[in-house]
């Protein structure tokens, strides 16, 4: 159960990098390129 728990805190963290990461990443860009 913890392992499983830890498990998706760990993906749950990943993903929200991931999104975060890319949300500023459209941030620093021109939105019309």
């Amino acid at each position: 159960m913890i392992r499983n728990a830890w498990h998706f805190c760990y993906v749950l963290r990943l993903m929200f990098k991931v999104v975060y990461g890319g949300f500023g990443i459209a941030l620093f860009r021109p939105a019309g390129r």
